[in-house]
C-alpha cells in the first residue's frame, strides 16, 4: 500500500546494530519527517568495532571513527540524538541488558513512532543472509518496545532517573519480507539519504554504493507513481483516539511537561 499523504509524527526514533544500518534501512524517511519537524533520535547498539578491516586496526580505533561517521551522517539526515549501546559488534544478543538499555532510551526520548529491523528475516535475498546482529537488535528493540517500556512495573528502577513508562504509538519494521506493506516515496530525500550514507567512509574503501541503493530504492517505488520509496510494516499500539487520551493524561500526570 501506498501513503498519500504523509504521515508527520512529532518524534521518531530508529533503533538498529551498527553504524550505517539506518542510513541503509530508513534515512530518507526519516529525513522527510526531519525537514517537518521531527525530532529524531538514533539508538545504535555496537559501534561497528569490528567492521574496519584494516591491518592493525583496533577495535577502539575502529570503534571512535565510526561512531564519527554516524554522528555526521545523523547530521546530515537532521538527527538531534545519537546514542550509543556500545554493544559488542559481531556479538550482540538480545538480552535483558540490552532491553533495559533501550527501554531506557524510549523512555527518554518518548518517540511517538519507532523504526526497527525484523527479527524474523534471516534470509535476505539471493546473495545476503542478514547479520546476526541485525536480528539480535530487532528482537532486542520490539521486546523493549512491547510490553517492556509502557509497562511502569518493568524495569522500576528507572524510575530513580526520573524516567516514567511510555509506549510508542507506531512500530516501523523495516527490511521485512511480508507482502503488506506501507511504501513512501523519498523522492524528496534520496540525495540526502545518500549524502548520509556516503559520510560512512570507512566502510566503502572508494567504493561507492549509490548506484545499488538507488536501484533497491526505485524497486520498492515501482507501480507507486514514485521514483524512489523506502518500506516498511507498520503495527499501530494506539489509535489516534486512545493517542490523544493518552498524551492528555501524560501532561496532567506531568504539568509543565
Amino acid at each position: 500500500m501506498k501513503n498519500n499523504e504523509l504521515y508527520l509524527p512529532e518524534s521518531a526514533m530508529a533503533i538498529m546494530a551498527h553504524p550505517d544500518d539506518i542510513e541503509f534501512a530508513c534515512a530518507g524517511t526519516l529525513a522527510r519527517w526531519a525537514q517537518s519537524g521531527s525530532r529524531i533520535c538514533y539508538v545504535v547498539c555496537t559501534s561497528g568495532d569490528a567492521g574496519i578491516a584494516s591491518a592493525g586496526m583496533t577495535r577502539k580505533e575502529a570503534a571512535a571513527i565510526r561512531e564519527a561517521e554516524q554522528r555526521q551522517a545523523a547530521n546530515i539526515v537532521g538527527a538531534t540524538d545519537v546514542v550509543y549501546l556500545r554493544e559488542p559488534d559481531g556479538m550482540l544478543q538480545p538480552t535483558m541488558e540490552v532491553r533495559k538499555k533501550i527501554v531506557r532510551e524510549i523512555r527518554r526520548f518518548r518517540p511517538e513512532v519507532i523504526i526497527c529491523g525484523d527479527p524474523n528475516l534471516v534470509w535476505a535475498g539471493e546473495s545476503y543472509i542478514n547479520h546476526p546482529d541485525h536480528r539480535a537488535a530487532a528482537m532486542a528493540a520490539v521486546d523493549a518496545i512491547f510490553p517492556a517500556a509502557g509497562q511502569p512495573n518493568m524495569f522500576e528502577e528507572l524510575s530513580s532517573e526520573n524516567l516514567t513508562a511510555f509506549k510508542p504509538r507506531k512500530v516501523y519494521a523495516s527490511g521485512t519480507t511480508v507482502d503488506d506493506q506501507l511504501i513512501l516515496s523519498i523522492d524528496e530525500t534520496m540525495d540526502i539519504k545518500l549524502k548520509a550514507l556516503l559520510a560512512h567512509r570507512s566502510q566503502f574503501q572508494g567504493k561507492d554504493p549509490s548506484d545499488s541503493v538507488r536501484e533497491r530504492a526505485a524497486q520498492l517505488a515501482e507501480g507507486h507513481n514514485m521514483m524512489y520509496a523506502e518500506s516498511f510494516r507498520v503495527t499501530i499500539l494506539e489509535t489516534d483516539e486512545l493517542w490523544e487520551k493518552y498524551q492528555g493524561d501524560a501532561v496532567n500526570r506531568h504539568p509543565g511537561a
